[in-house]
């Protein structure tokens, strides 16, 4: 395995939103230090979860010096394309060009219930051209009909700042066969989780899903095996953990284990288990996992309800012991 990273949510006290993100940016300086690749962070509107990852990762990039970031994804419903791209842009360079936009189409969760504040009176399209449009104003093509100079201001035709090499860094969140080839064919990443549209084929099992989708997407690509792709399975080590540690991770993985025995929703979705246990027995389910057999990057999801002090546990255990166990060595 060549890359290791991992992802949180950020949850914070919705009274005292000030410590939680806090413990975020010190979870990153803690995955640097460890020798993480990099840090991904999950949108969470209107929770009690990250609402801005980009700004986030904005001060991160201020306490870090390596350590590359993520999102992981971004859902575009509830972005305007040009300002986000002003934004990533930005905080790509303010990182030295270490920033990794995961994104993903559709309309926004609940829109019925947050129209009126989102998109008052306005029609939008959640589609494909959305992301489209994000590419190309990443990309630096054209954003306005004027340029020029006009009293004393000066003006640009494309967005500004742009950072070169962002585009090639863009990342698209699949679950779906058709997903995984339009990622492939805009010539982005790809980025898979613990979900995947079973699409009538949940007999043969999420491995095997997930790694068609991958399969998929790699012909579609223009650059073939090369493409990149990433997975991010729930996976926790417990190596360092304390029996009360141990007890919680497994109680957790329980409670979210019947899910998995069948598609869940309208839209036929199907989890992965989570991984819980040592390193070593981690990583010879990961090594016997059909679509983890076509990837050399991860991004482990750290479970979301945790306390930071499990977080420092499993991200050492995935830095010391199971990232060499899967062939990884920490960045310097």
């Amino acid at each position: 395995m060549a890359r290791l990273g991992f992802l949180t949510i950020g949850l914070f006290d919705g009274a005292d939103p000030g410590p939680g993100h806090e413990n975020t940016l010190r979870t990153i300086e803690l995955g640097e230090q460890l020798g993480f690749d990099s840090a991904w962070l999950r949108h969470r509107h209107l929770q009690y979860g990250i609402s801005s990852p980009v700004a986030v990762l904005a001060a991160a990039s201020q306490r870090t010096r390596r350590i590359e970031f993520g999102t992981a994804v971004t859902p575009l419903g509830w972005e305007n394309p040009l300002r986000l791209a002003e934004d990533l842009a930005t905080v790509d360079l303010l990182s030295g060009g270490r920033l990794n936009p995961g994104v993903s189409v559709g309309p926004p969760r609940n829109l019925d219930a947050v129209r009126e504040a989102l998109y008052p009176g306005v029609d939008e399209d959640f589609g494909d051209a959305r992301l489209v449009r994000l590419l190309r104003l990443v990309a630096g093509e054209r954003a306005s009909t004027f340029s020029g100079t006009e009293g004393f201001e000066v003006y640009s035709e494309r967005v500004e700042p742009h950072s070169p090499g962002l585009r090639s860094r863009m990342w698209y969140g699949a679950a779906s066969l058709g997903s995984a080839r339009r990622a492939g064919g805009l010539r982005m990443n790809l980025l898979t989780s613990s979900v995947v549209r079973a699409e009538g084929n949940e007999a043969a099992g999420f491995a095997a899903i997930q790694r068609s989708q991958i399969e998929a997407f790699r012909q579609a690509h223009p650059d073939g095996e090369a493409a990149r792709v990433s997975q991010g399975l729930v996976v926790v080590p417990t190596d360092s953990a304390t029996s009360e540690q141990r007890a919680k991770y497994e109680a957790y993985a329980a409670a979210r284990t019947p899910r998995t025995a069948r598609p869940q929703g309208p839209a036929g979705m199907l989890f992965a288990r989570d991984v819980v246990g040592p390193s070593e027995w981690i990583a010879e389910q990961l090594q016997a996992h059909a679509a983890f057999q076509l990837v050399d990057e991860v991004v482990f999801a750290l479970p979301f309800s945790f306390e930071p002090e499990d977080y420092v546990q499993i991200l050492t255990d995935m830095a010391t012991k199971l990232g060499p166990a899967l062939g990884w060595s920490p960045a310097g």
